[in-house]
């Protein structure tokens, strides 16, 4: 069973239609037992990084995430991406620090927010087509870097270490193709352990 943390944010019905469409049992839930006893954890999200780690942390949520950190499939996805890694310069906030580096505005000449469709680029073979990007912070890391976008500056799209993945625009907006990638991130991954 997936479980897709529930802390308040928006988008996580899209993921939940998103999971059920391709097969899995998911559930929406906030429990810690039930987050625990699940094999693989969605954490969506679309807002500001400071009041999603307050909502994270004011369920403990938080401590929850970093006790499962070696058992777990986690996957970020968007803002959930952000909040992996350890500081951000939206509202200068310590984020869950799962992994290594840090979320910084896009400084781009194309308007910010990098807003739609942009292409992958990766050495993956999946991952070369067109996906939905919502998002003026980006994550900077030395960790490995599984896909990028170009937005007049290399966009971290998807990373990845060990068993947590991270990925920036939104595969459940993403059509078909978007499922494929997301079922490839619970299936998988996009790199050897």
């Amino acid at each position: 069973m997936i479980a897709i943390i529930d802390y308040g944010l928006g988008n996580i019905k899209n993921i939940e239609r998103a999971l059920l469409h391709l097969g899995y049992e998911a559930k929406l839930t906030s429990d810690e037992t039930t987050i625990k006893n699940s094999t693989h954890v969605v954490l969506p999200g679309v807002g500001h990084f400071k009041d999603a780690m307050e909502q994270l942390q004011k369920s403990g949520l938080d401590n929850v995430l970093y006790e499962i950190k070696d058992t777990h499939r986690i996957i970020g996805i968007c803002l959930g991406m952000q909040v992996l890694f350890e500081f951000s310069e939206e509202g200068s906030a310590k984020g869950l620090c799962l992994l290594e580096g840090n979320v910084v505005p896009i400084e781009s000449p194309y308007p910010v927010p990098h807003l739609g469709w942009n292409t992958l680029q990766s050495k993956h073979p999946l991952l070369d087509g067109d996906v939905y990007f919502i998002h003026s912070y980006h994550v900077t890391t030395d960790l490995p870097i599984v896909a990028t976008a170009d937005y007049g500056q290399p966009i971290t799209a998807i990373v990845q270490q060990k068993n947590i993945i991270g990925i920036q625009f939104h595969p459940e907006k993403s059509g078909d193709y978007g499922l494929k990638i997301l079922d490839q991130a619970l299936k998988e991954g996009f790199i050897n352990d």
